[in-house]
């Protein structure tokens, strides 16, 4: 049964690229709170230090085919906090396909009230397209859309964003990539007739953290995406922090997964968190659910030294 399931992942993949239009969906996290800059350009710089996230998620595990996807991303504060630069790479693999995107973000803020600071974003950069046809089980081996393989077709890269926050709060308002890109046209592959459009998405994130005692913190948040074509997606998350070393939560997926969450603070530089999703549809009968995890590094500066890490 799960090799029919990645069955249809191929199929789905295959029907994509055989009709007129196909939404080409961004990389699913649900450890978003730490990875914002993946999705948000406006918050390169706003942890006021250096800070770089490594992060793998295997989603629908045992199912062949299903995405994979791994990230890096590292951005810095430069003049006085103000500003900030960053970088992100991440690689997203499903079924016969991998992308690539490369992007450097550029943030620039100014102080709103005594506590706040308002940042906006934007980001450029590079989205690399590869499609591997041999890996999938063609019925039709003359198909003239399975003949050529893709290449790391290119497809620039420009998104935009917006972040208000404090040391207990914030919310952002984002648009990754402004750009519509259409896949597999006839002007770039004589013997297709398809196309494939990359959508744009809106996201909507925000977080709060609440001082319930000396040693415990709850922070909620929330992430929304609005992608045309697609169906809405809406993450609700609770951590609580103990000790400012342990951090343990939940996540709910609208319509889609529940999750678990933990990460631990091992020095004030190093932090290592793990989650676990499973399915809330009719096809938690099929994978053994999702995982992620994540390293994050951070440098501080001698006279900066958070003596309270940052939640978020």
């Amino acid at each position: 049964m799960r090799q029919l399931i990645g069955i249809i992942i191929a199929i789905s993949f295959c029907v994509g690229i055989s009709s007129s239009v196909k939404a080409q969906q961004d990389a699913q996290y649900t450890q978003y709170m730490y990875n914002t800059l993946s999705i948000n350009p406006a918050y390169a710089g706003s942890r006021e230090v250096l800070s770089a996230v490594l992060l793998h998620r295997s989603q629908w595990v045992g199912v062949d085919g299903a995405p994979t996807t791994q990230t890096l991303s590292a951005h810095t504060p430069i003049t006085k906090n103000l500003m900030g630069i960053g970088l992100n790479i991440t690689n997203d693999a499903i079924g016969p396909s991998r992308q690539t995107y490369i992007d450097a973000s550029y943030s620039y803020g100014i102080e709103v009230g005594r506590e706040s600071q308002l940042n906006f974003g934007i980001k450029a950069g590079a989205h690399l397209l590869d499609v591997d046809y041999s890996k999938l089980d063609i019925f039709d081996s003359t198909d003239p859309n399975f003949q050529s393989n893709v290449d790391n077709k290119f497809s620039p890269q420009f998104g935009l964003g917006a972040l208000l926050f404090a040391e207990n709060y914030y919310v952002g308002l984002s648009v990754p990539n402004v750009l519509e890109t259409k896949h597999f046209d006839q002007s770039n592959n004589s013997n297709s007739n398809t196309v494939a459009k990359e959508r744009i998405s809106y996201y909507l994130t925000g977080g709060y953290v609440f001082d319930l005692s000396s040693d415990l913190k709850l922070k909620p948040t929330l992430l929304t995406k609005l992608t045309e074509g697609a169906p809405l997606q809406v993450d609700v998350s609770a951590n609580f922090l103990l000790y400012e070393k342990l951090t343990l939560g939940a996540a709910y997926r609208w319509d889609a997964a529940l999750s678990g969450l933990v990460a631990f603070q091992f020095t004030d530089a190093w932090m290592l968190g793990f989650a676990y999703d499973t399915d809330t549809t009719k096809y938690t009968n099929y994978n053994d659910g999702s995982f992620e995890v994540f390293l994050r590094f951070e440098l501080f500066k001698k006279y900066n030294k958070m003596l309270t890490p940052r939640f978020f």
